[in-house]
């Protein structure tokens, strides 16, 4: 998943060991089923020829169901079609992000609107069917990418594993997490929200349990295509980079999965936007703006114990 995967548990009960280990293995049952970073995933087989029925393990099938359902509900914003335009920018294999001043080539932003006009989306309609217990998938023509999706599932079906485990536990695939229960010394989870220009500082520190958290940021997953600056978080309307004003949005649900889609989605409301848009939904939600300003909605302040503005 290119990023760090902690599995953690609180006063751990006689099973947790098992637990964990069941954990894990959902974890990498994820990454070897839905990465398109792994020629040799059921994802990318099926990638090769999205226009047929492939057969492919439970796992991806219930992937793709679950990104089906969020690009429905989001109107659009979340479509994992946007695979093309990252392969077009460059974005082709697992990068050295952190290395910094990454540029993949000399074309630029191209042109890659295909069936998309103006400003609408043309809805994606894979097909998933199941038959005593062997699952065959139709992506609906277009390669995907299921990376966000993926690692929001990863948490939940992980956390799922956990929650019998010890007094509490946390999940965190590399920002996508969840938390259950008591935190190592209260009974929630003290979690920070980073700094995307600055990792080692944080803008706020939330008290959260029996809920997911998700960020979406522009901090490392960006480059130059060409000269020009793009990242990983593209408008399906625009099949240009979104979020405009916008460094991260962080987002507070229930569940890790939607934490992740509604993160990326209200991302593309841009600065400008964001709030009225967050408010409008009823999210708990965090945001970075360009110039270093911080916004929540009502429905995360509660949950708000420490602001950079307090020091």
């Amino acid at each position: 998943m290119a990023s760090p995967v902690t599995l953690s548990v609180v006063a751990p009960g006689p099973d947790a060991a098992e637990c964990l280990e069941r954990a894990e293995q959902v974890v990498r049952d994820v990454e070897r089923t839905c990465s398109r970073f792994d020629p040799a995933s059921a994802l990318s087989r099926a990638n090769l020829e999205p226009d047929r029925w492939h057969d492919v393990p439970a796992t991806l099938a219930a992937a793709v169901g679950e990104a089906a359902t969020a690009h429905r509900e989001t109107g659009g914003l979340f479509d994992p079609r946007i695979l093309d335009v990252l392969l077009g920018w460059g974005y082709d294999r697992s990068l050295p992000f952190a290395a910094g001043d990454l540029d993949r080539g000399p074309a630029g932003i191209p042109d890659l609107r295909g069936s998309h006009h103006g400003e609408m989306v043309v809805p994606w309609l894979p097909q998933v069917v199941e038959s005593d217990g062997a699952w065959r998938l139709h992506l609906g023509g277009s390669a995907i990418d299921l990376g966000g999706i993926g690692k929001g599932l990863a948490a939940r079906w992980a956390a799922a594993e956990l929650a019998g485990a010890g007094r509490g536990f946390a999940v965190d695939l590399g920002g996508d997490c969840a938390f259950g229960g008591a935190g190592p010394d209260r009974d929630s989870w003290r979690v920070g929200v980073e700094d995307p220009t600055d990792r080692a500082e944080l803008v706020l520190v939330l008290d959260l349990t029996d809920t997911g958290c998700a960020t979406s940021s522009t901090r490392l997953r960006r480059w130059r295509s060409g000269g020009v600056a793009v990242h990983h978080l593209v408008d399906p309307r625009t099949r240009r980079p979104g979020g405009e004003g916008l460094l991260a949005v962080t987002v507070v649900h229930l569940d890790p999965a939607w934490s992740e889609v509604l993160s990326k989605s209200v991302f593309l409301a841009g600065a400008a936007d964001i709030g009225s848009r967050a408010e409008e939904l009823g999210l708990a939600a965090a945001w970075v703006r360009a110039d270093g300003t911080v916004g929540t909605t009502t429905a995360l302040d509660a949950s708000v114990v420490w602001r950079r503005s307090d020091v």
